[in-house]
Formats: structure tokens, sequence, C-alpha cells
């Protein structure tokens, strides 16, 4: 069931870039490798990919929902499983496997079509 309207879920991205982008510091798991970069570098994907969707909060618009919703999947998934899959987990997982969860879940119960006056301007 896709509960989250597209307008929400592009706030939510905006939000979670300066979260990911941030969370080394926030947290205070920053050391300088792949578990301090991976999240900064999702938060700016997040962002550019927020700018880019067809959308009600998109600046370009020329990413259609679906295509944002899949790459929120897989992203999602990568954050979730990066603390085993770059084998960080002893020195920090949480943030990385929370905001992976809530990238996901985020994906999944959002709508994959914006309000019609959004979706039909290009």
């Amino acid at each position: 069931m896709r509960i989250i309207p597209t307008s929400v879920h592009g706030i939510m991205d905006y939000l979670i870039a300066v979260l990911l982008i941030a969370s080394p510091w926030l947290f205070g798991f920053y050391r300088g490798g792949v578990e301090s970069y991976l999240p900064m570098g999702i938060g700016a994907l997040i962002l550019v990919q927020a700018l880019m969707t067809r959308n009600e909060t998109g600046a370009v618009r020329v990413l259609p929902m679906p295509a944002h919703l899949m790459s929120d999947l897989a992203i999602g998934l990568l954050l979730t499983l990066s603390p085993w899959l770059f084998f960080f987990h002893d020195y920090v997982w949480e943030p990385h496997f929370m905001i992976g969860l809530l990238i996901t879940g985020h994906a999944i119960l959002t709508r994959m079509t914006p309000a019609p006056s959004v979706a039909n301007r290009h």
C-alpha cells in the first residue's frame, strides 16, 4: 500500500540528504574511511536525484518518479547492508542500518505518480 504522497517524499529526500551528509559528525563516527564517505556520497546522490525528479519538489524534473523510487530502493538496501559489505560493522553500523531502512521503507511506501498538475509538466 503506497501511502506517502510524492510531495512528502520529496521533502523527506532533502531532509535525509542533509542528515546523511552530516551523519559522520552528527553521530560521531567520522574517521575518514568508507564508513564516513559512503553516507556523505549517498546524501549527495539523494540531493541531486531529488532536484532532478519529476515531482512537486524537483527543480529540473527530468527523472520519472518510478525510476527515482527504484533508485531509492537500491540506495536504501546498499546503505542498510554497507557495514557488513564493507567490513566496518565492528566500528559503527547503527546509523547506516537505521537510515538505510528508512530510505528503503520510504521508497516502498511512496506513490508512483505525483499530483496531476506536476505529472503533466516537463
